[in-house]
């Protein structure tokens, strides 16, 4: 068979070995934070540290020829330059009563994610002031946060994604080796099939 040749258990070898010290420092993340994950009542602080935090925003980021026109991009700028504010900002939501050419009442709202991090913004359109209420959960969320993905951007995601790939390959690679030694496969696959067993018993059996 295939799996027996020299040269494929070589290369089954090396696979297993290059990839499992490239995912180290990853399996070990993933490892703990899935135990801060599971146990947030133990990890995560119940509570978060909060701030609020007012400034001015310039006119020419707000109107247009004395009309409400707020550029997502320019806005997110100001305030990350002005505030050093993580995050990705959301979807602006505006609204805006005139009477006649002028205007009586009007707001701007956003939201600001990153990992373990939230901020609420609001906006007076008459009077250009804004305030932006931050909360930080601590650095456990924010591992958290980085194990589910959550607010990570999609370059994180791409990492998420290249990893469980790789865990695959040292798997596959691992069994590859396992293969031609039948009397070391047969042990592996009671060890294999017990955990299996009882995966589904615990699920079956204890999961509400």
């Amino acid at each position: 068979m295939f799996y027996k040749h020299r040269a494929f258990q070589l290369w089954a070898r090396r696979l297993h070995i290059y990839v499992s010290m490239a995912l180290l420092g990853l399996m070990l993340f993933f490892a703990l934070t899935g135990i801060t994950l599971n146990r947030p009542d133990l990890f995560v602080s119940s509570h978060p540290q909060s701030a609020s935090v007012q400034l001015d925003i310039p006119q020419e980021l707000l109107f247009q020829n004395g009309k409400v026109v707020v550029d997502k991009r320019t806005l997110a700028q100001f305030l990350t330059e002005q505030t050093f504010i993580p995050g990705a900002m959301s979807d602006l939501d505006i609204y805006s009563q005139y009477e006649g050419d002028t205007l009586k009442q009007g707001e701007v709202s956003a939201s600001f994610n990153a990992p373990g991090y939230s901020a609420a913004l609001f906006i007076d359109l008459v009077t250009a002031q804004a305030e932006l209420d931050v909360t930080d959960y601590g650095w456990v969320a924010r591992l958290n946060d980085l194990h589910k993905g959550r607010h990570s951007g999609e370059a994180w995601k791409w990492l998420i994604d290249a990893s469980a790939l790789l865990m695959l390959v040292f798997i596959l690679s691992g069994v590859a080796l396992l293969l031609p030694k039948k009397s070391t496969l047969s042990y592996a696959l009671r060890w294999c099939s017990a955990g299996l067993v009882l995966t589904v018993a615990v699920y079956l059996w204890l999961v509400p």
